[in-house]
Formats: structure tokens, sequence, C-alpha cells
């Protein structure tokens, strides 16, 4: 390909409002080109690059057994409303209404419940399973603040599978050929991922991995021990617990002191003259069977909505409205305390930290007041803890005890059991050998294809552009024709183009009649694994110069040996 032939509308200036590296470098390399809010055009360029990145993953998916196949992304709401998802989505799924024959349908962020409609309507015998049927489609959810280019939009495309087996052997038998293709699908794509632990959200299901690559533009955080490896992302993150409560006998009873209008931790603890880890906050809750639920933290740690839904036996929690906390703690907000309350008929859930406290201090359950000298299993009884906090940092690692690290990140892909969440709910069943009916059990594997373009360009890349890896750049090297009027030099850069092509390696050819210095910009800019430079000083010696992307070496060789350099870096590049 001729640069002259294709279109490639690179930018000098960056834009004000890209703030990450890959939506500034993709903007400016010609890759995309923004159409609405959450909303992009993608460009000759970046084509190229989502292109690949959707063959990679179609190649992986099918060598594991995978069918592909293509459903809607325009769905009837009375799916969502058979698994009830209609309300846990909320308002990321968009509703058309504007015309009568609109309204009910919805434009799809995921495809569950279409396909356990589908397997419902076919798959009858336990003959049938296992299957996995995926596909790569738009998806659409109405992000309220997209940003970060492609990172976070509104029309995305992803690769959904989901995996149809009779039992949990099954389902795990499934999970693991996904985990496995996922990680030959980003060693492909030449990104530095880590797997780790992870929530399912409002996909459901009680096992899950995300796939991350490490980047100071991530939105998510991941925890992980350099010691031993364990990974898990924030929501999902564990830590070594505290040493057991040896309750002492010294704890003076519970004291009373006014506390005028302070309800946060850093008022109280000024007042009181006490640091925040020694103070219990006390957090109500209301749980999707509508009964309060009351959790425990220390002052310095934050509440774990995920760890404390588990904790409860519940699937999602909330924090209480205000008339909900005076009802139950006969106080305005902020001056809820753990003693008393259990008496009057709450469920208390304490965080593992806090049942190690001892002379802690509290809300009085009486507004403007708090309490200090509080003796957890004293002053009230330590029926449930668990772990419901969110791990911070200095926190232990729960399997070696290693300190823990925190790094930010993009989540590329997911993997979910979701066990017979949807099955069930829908009636998607199969005939055992004994004609007894089973509901089906679900596995559901994503991958955000856009994320693996922005990721790798994220985790990939220097002050001057892009440096793609082999698997996913749009070209595997560029011939940079220096002198580009001159007969001999573009000769010998037509010859090379040809022969590199006839070998499989994707050429672009800079023909354009530019001088040297925008052409290598360019160049480092749109970021292609080799450049050949071909001019008239270096001809004179015999030879042509090849550059590796982000390395400074040049090697000289002749035209005639280039072809064979060229074609082994790029074999041993793509395995």
């Amino acid at each position: 390909m001729r640069w002259t032939q294709f279109f490639i509308p690179t930018l000098k200036e960056t834009p004000a409002d890209a703030l990450v590296p890959s939506h500034r470098l993709m903007l400016r390399a010609g890759l995309i080109r923004q159409v609405a809010a959450g909303s992009y055009a993608y460009l000759p360029l970046g084509y190229r690059v989502l292109r690949k990145a959707e063959r990679i993953v179609r190649e992986e998916m099918n060598l594991a057994g995978a069918i592909e196949l293509y459903m809607p992304a325009m769905q009837p709401l009375e799916l969502w409303q058979e698994t009830k998802r209609d309300e846990a989505m909320g308002p990321v799924l968009i509703r058309l209404q504007d015309q009568s024959w609109r309204k009910g349908t919805v434009l799809g962020p995921t495809h569950e419940e279409v396909i356990t409609d589908i397997a419902r309507a076919f798959v009858k015998s336990y003959k049938q399973v296992p299957i996995n049927l995926y596909q790569i489609q738009v998806k659409f959810r109405d992000e309220e603040r997209p940003k970060s280019g492609v990172l976070r939009t509104r029309e995305f495309l992803m690769k959904d599978a989901y995996s149809f087996d009779r039992d949990k052997a099954g389902l795990d038998a499934s999970y693991d050929k996904m985990y496995q293709a996922y990680c030959r699908i980003f060693d492909r794509c030449g990104l530095g991922y880590i797997v780790v632990e992870a929530e399912s959200g409002a996909i459901g299901g009680d096992v899950s991995h995300e796939f991350m690559v490490p980047t100071d533009a991530g939105e998510d955080m991941l925890v992980q021990c350099p010691s031993c490896g364990y990974a898990a992302n924030l929501e999902r993150a564990a830590c070594a617990a505290p040493q057991a409560n040896t309750a002492s006998d010294q704890t003076p009873p519970l004291e009373t002191i006014h506390t005028p209008n302070m309800r946060t931790i850093d008022e109280v603890c000024d007042f009181l003259k006490r640091r925040p880890e020694q103070m219990i906050k006390t957090l109500v809750f209301t749980g999707d069977d509508g009964k309060a639920l009351v959790a425990l933290v220390r002052g310095d740690h934050d509440i774990n909505e995920n760890k404390l839904a588990r904790a409860a036996g519940l699937a999602e929690v909330e924090l209480a409205d205000a008339a909900t906390i005076e009802k139950l703690t006969g106080a305005a907000v902020g001056f809820a305390g753990p003693q008393e309350l259990q008496q009057r008929g709450a469920r208390i859930i304490c965080d593992r930290n806090v049942a190690a406290m001892h002379d802690a201090a509290s809300g009085a359950n009486k507004t403007d007041y708090h309490v200090t000298s509080v003796e957890p299993g004293r002053d009230f009884e330590l029926q449930e803890v668990a772990d419901i906090r969110a791990v911070v940092a200095g926190d232990r690692c729960p399997h070696c005890q290693g300190e823990l690290a925190f790094k930010k990140c993009i989540e590329i892909g997911h993997v979910f059991k979701l066990g017979t969440k949807y099955s069930a709910a829908m009636g998607a069943n199969y005939l055992d050998e004994g004609g007894k009916s089973h509901p089906m059990v679900m596995g559901c594997y994503g991958i955000g294809v856009n994320r693996i373009v922005a990721a790798a360009i994220e985790s990939s890349h220097d002050e001057d552009g892009i440096i793609w890896p082999m698997g996913l750049a749009p070209f595997h090297v560029e011939v940079v024709a220096i002198d580009a009027g001159d007969a001999e030099v573009m000769a010998v850069a037509e010859r090379l183009q040809s022969d590199l092509e006839a070998a499989g390696i994707e050429v672009l050819l800079d023909d354009r009649p530019a001088r040297p210095g925008p052409k290598f910009k360019d160049a480092d800019l749109i970021g292609l694994p080799l450049r050949i430079t071909v001019g008239k000083r270096a001809l004179k010696e015999g030879v042509v110069e090849l550059k590796q992307r982000g390395d400074t070496e040049v090697i000289k060789l002749p035209p005639d040996e280039m072809v064979g350099q060229v074609a082994q870096r790029v074999s041993q590049a793509l395995g």
C-alpha cells in the first residue's frame, strides 16, 4: 500500500480534550475521529488494527471449539424482564421509545438473555451439550460520561461467548477452555496482562476473572502480591486477617460525650482527640430482601459493598435512606453506633478489624452524641464477623502475608461462571438420560475488542507516538522513500515493497514528496514495528537502513538482504 493512495490524516497538534495517551495518539495518528460523545469512526489505519484484533479473537475462539453466530443489537425488553436485569442495569440500558413500534425495545449492552432464549428454543437434550456460542457484535451502553477515547464509549465492539453444560463439572471444563483461549489471544496481541479474581456485577455468577493491562491511564485498580502472585480487582481483593481480639477487662464502661453537629470521622476525631482507626463507622444498608442491615468498619476503612452482600447472602445492598436510619437508630444520620441495635432487632455484620478493636469510639444512637470505651463483644455481640472492607495500602496478602501492591489498569476481558442464573429464570432446560428436566449450567466470556487496541497503545508508546506490537500493527513495515522524486530511490523502494509483500509481509510505502523530517515524525507517530529507509546517500554505499520502532540501533544491509532480515523478524514476532 502506498501512503499517497491510502488515507492517513495525521495531526500535528494534540486535541485539548484528549487526556490519556491512547486517545491522543489515536487521534493524532489518524486512527479515529469522534462523531458524537462516546461514538467514534475508525479511519482506515485504525480499522486495520481493529480487524486484526478481531481476527485474532475469532481464530482462537474457533480453535477452542466455540461456534460463531450473530445476534441483533435491538432486543425485546421482555427478555430482560424475565431475568429482572432491566432493573439491575438501570439507566445504562438504552430503551427505545420514540416510535410506537420501538416501545419495549432496547439496544443490547450484552446478550445473555438473547442467547438463553435461543438455547431454550433449540437445545432440549443432554446429547446437545456442551455447546459454546459466540459473536463479535456492536454493543450499546448509555454511559453518563464517556471519556478516555475508545476506553469508555456508548458504542463499542465486543466478543461475547456463552457456554451451556449439563452440570458444574462441564462448566468448569468450558470455563478453563475459554480462560486458556484468552491467554493465547492476549499473548498474540502483544499485551502484558494480569489475570485477577473479580466481581461478577450485574452479569451474575459466583466465579469470575478479569484480564487486566496495567497502565496509569486505567480506570480500574488491581491488587497484587509480588511474592506469591495473588491478584484481584479492588472490588474483590482480600487481605490477611488481623490478630484475634483478646478482650481486656481494663476497658472502662461506655461514656457518652456531647458532639454537637459533628457527623464525620474527621470532625469527631478532632474533637475526641482520637485517630480514625480508633473509631467504629456504623453504616445502615438495605438489602434486596428489603430488610435493614448494619455494617461495621473501622474509621479509616471503607465498606466494600460486594463483600458485604456476599457475607450477608444477598444479591446486592445499598445505603439506607435517612428515614430508615433514623427509625432504626433513633438518631440523625451521622450518630449511629453498634451498641443497643441488636436489642432492637438489627442484624449486624462486623468487619474483622472492628472485632479486634479495644476502647473504640462510635455514635451514641442519639443526635449530637458519641460514645467512647466501646468494647466489641462486650457492648455488642460478635454474631457475624467477616471481611467486608476495601483493602488499603499496607495490607498483607491473604495467602502469604506479603505486602499487597496496587496498580491502575484497563480491563480487556472478563470470564464468568454464571451457573443457572439465566437458564432457571428463563426456563432453558435440558432432559437427562432418564427424561428429567434440569436448567443448563452457563458460562459467559467477554472481550472488549476496542479496548485491546487502546490497551496496546497505553502499554506501548513514547513521546513520539505509538509502538505497535507486531500482531496488531496496521502494517508490519514501513518503507520510507527519501528523495521520492529520485528514480533510483523509488525503484529500490518499490522493489522492496513488492518482494516483502510476496513474502507475506504487510508494507506501507511512504512515497510522499515530503521532506525527511515530517516523514520520520509520521513514521514514529503511527508506530509500525519496522522501518526501512531508502535514500540516495545510503544507496551510494549500496545499502538501505532498518530500524525497529522504539530502538535506536540502525542496521544497514544491501536491499537484496533486507527482505530476508525483515521476514525473519516478522516471523519471530508473530510466533
